[in-house]
C-alpha cells in the first residue's frame, strides 16, 4: 500500500528534471567554450570553480547516502551499476544514475499502477531533491550572479550569458517548487493544503532570492575582486550560526560538518529552515543581516557608480531606481513571507506528518480486548472468568465458585516501519514544527 500518493504531477517532475539537468551541463558546456575563446580567463576561471566545486559537493553528498543507507538499492538501474557506483561518483556520474532511478521506478508506478514502485519512487525523488537544492545554491545561483554581473559590465546581451542566466533561473525556481512539493508530501491527508499556500511560498521566495541575487550582482560589477571577500566573510558567519543551532541531518560527525557548512552557503542566497521548533527570532535576525547586507551592497554601488565611473555608465536617475527597487524587492518578499507564515502556514507536530506505516493496530482494539483484570503473556491475553453459580442451594457452601482462565489470541501489532526519506522527514518536522 502507497503511503505517499504519487500523483501525475510528480511523474511530470520526475521526467523533467533528467533533461533539465543534461541542457544546463549543455549551456555550461557552452559558457566555457564561450569564454576560452574569448579570452575571458578570470571569468573562465570562476565558472570552472563553481561547476567543479558544486559537482563534488553533490557528489559527496550522493556517496555519503549511499554508504550511509547500507548500500541498499531499490532499482534495477543502481543494483545493475553496483560495482561502478563508487567510481562513477569519483567522475561526477552519480548523480545520474539516482536520476535514472527515480525514472525508472516512476515510469513503472505510474503505468503499472505499482504502489511498491511509487513508494520507492517518492523516497528516492527526495533525496535527487535535495541534491538539486544543493547543486541550486552553490551552483546557479551563483552563475545567476555571475551572468548578471558580465551583463552589466559588458553593457550588452550574449546569447549564451542570457541562455545560462535563463536556465540557473528555471532550475533554482525547479528546485524550490520541488523542494515544497517533497515537504507536502509528509503532510497527512486530512489536513489540507491549499495549492495557493504553494504559489505564496514559491512568491516570497522568488522575491527574496532575486533581490539578493541582484544586490550581488550589482556590487560584483563594480568591486569585483571584493565578492570574493564578501562571500567568505557572510559564510563564516553564517557556518558559525549553523553550528550554534547544532543539526542533527547527517548519520556522522563529519557529514554533519560538511550538511553545516552547505547550510552557510544556502544562507548566502536564501533562508533554509534547519531549526527544530520556533524559528522565529532565528529568521528576523537573519533577514535583518541580509536587508542591512542588500542595502549596504547597493548603496556602495550607488556611490562606485557616481565617484568611481568604471567602464559603462548608467544615468543617476536610472541607478537611484535600480538600487531603490532592489531593495523594495526584498521587502515586498518579506511582507508575502509574513502574510504566508500567518494565513497559510500549517502547523503540525510530529503525529500530524506521515512516514510510517501505521500508527493504530488494525482490527480489535487491545485495550478493550484486555479489561481491567487482564494480563498479557507472550502475545495472549488472559482473561479471568468465574464460574456461574448453577450449584443447587443444598450444596451451596460446600463448593465455592473459582476463577478460571481463558488463553484469547490477540493479533500482534504491525512493525513501525519508516516510509519516505528520513532525511527529508527531518526537514519537514523543521518546516512544519
Amino acid at each position: 500500500m502507497a503511503v505517499f500518493v504519487f500523483s501525475p504531477v510528480d511523474f511530470v517532475f520526475s521526467c523533467f528534471g533528467l533533461p533539465l539537468f543534461i541542457t544546463d551541463v549543455v549551456l555550461d558546456a557552452l559558457a566555457v567554450v564561450n569564454f576560452y575563446h574569448e579570452r575571458a580567463w578570470v571569468r573562465l576561471s570562476v565558472l570552472l570553480l563553481l561547476l567543479v566545486g558544486s559537482s563534488v559537493l553533490t557528489q559527496t553528498y550522493s556517496w555519503k547516502w549511499y554508504t550511509g543507507d547500507g548500500l541498499d538499492f531499490k532499482t534495477r538501474v543502481e543494483g545493475a551499476l553496483q560495482k561502478a557506483l563508487k567510481t562513477l561518483h569519483v567522475l561526477h556520474l552519480g548523480i545520474y544514475v539516482r536520476h535514472l532511478g527515480v525514472l525508472e521506478k516512476s515510469i513503472i508506478g505510474f503505468c503499472y499502477q505499482d504502489s511498491e514502485s511509487k513508494d520507492v519512487a517518492v523516497e528516492l525523488s527526495h533525496d535527487l531533491c535535495m541534491l538539486r537544492l544543493i547543486e541550486a545554491f552553490s551552483e546557479s545561483a551563483p552563475q545567476i550572479v555571475l551572468g548578471l554581473t558580465i551583463i552589466l559590465q559588458d553593457g550588452k546581451l550574449d546569447l549564451i550569458t542570457v541562455l545560462k542566466v535563463l536556465c540557473s533561473v528555471g532550475a533554482v525556481a525547479f528546485c524550490v517548487t520541488t523542494y515544497h512539493r517533497s515537504l507536502r508530501s509528509f503532510v497527512r491527508d486530512t489536513i489540507q493544503l491549499s495549492i495557493i499556500s504553494s504559489i505564496v511560498y514559491f512568491l516570497w521566495n522568488l522575491l527574496l532570492l532575486t533581490s539578493r541575487l541582484m544586490a550581488l550582482a550589482l556590487f560584483a560589477s563594480v568591486l569585483p575582486c571584493f565578492i570574493f571577500a564578501h562571500c567568505f566573510c557572510s559564510w563564516m558567519v553564517f557556518v558559525l550560526f549553523a553550528w550554534r543551532a547544532e543539526t542533527h541531518f547527517m548519520d556522522d560527525t563529519c557529514g554533519e560538518r560538511l550538511f553545516r557548512a552547505t547550510v552557510g552557503l544556502i544562507w548566502y542566497f536564501d533562508w533554509f529552515n534547519v531549526i527544530k521548533g520556533k524559528t522565529k527570532k532565528s529568521a528576523t535576525l537573519y533577514h535583518s543581516f541580509i536587508l542591512l547586507d542588500i542595502c549596504t551592497l547597493c548603496g556602495l554601488w550607488y556611490w562606485t557608480m557616481n565617484t568611481q565611473p568604471p567602464q559603462f555608465l548608467i544615468p543617476r536617475l536610472y541607478a537611484e531606481a535600480t538600487a531603490g527597487a532592489v531593495v523594495g524587492l526584498y521587502i515586498l518578499g518579506l511582507l508575502v513571507k509574513i502574510i504566508y507564515y500567518k494565513f497559510f502556514h500549517p502547523k503540525l507536530n510530529q503525529d500530524d506528518l506521515r512516514g510510517r506505516d501505521s500508527d493504530e493496530v488494525d482490527g480489535l482494539n487491545q485495550d478493550d480486548l484486555r479489561g481491567r483484570d487482564s494480563d498479557e503473556v507472550d502475545g495472549f491475553v488472559l482473561m479471568k472468568a468465574s464460574v456461574p453459580r448453577f450449584t443447587p442451594e443444598s450444596l451451596r457452601g460446600r463448593y465455592q465458585d473459582e476463577p478460571i482462565t481463558v488463553r484469547a489470541f490477540t493479533p500482534a501489532a504491525p512493525p513501525q516501519t519508516q516510509h519516505g526519506n528520513k532525511r527529508m522527514r527531518k526537514l519537514a518536522e523543521n518546516f512544519y514544527s
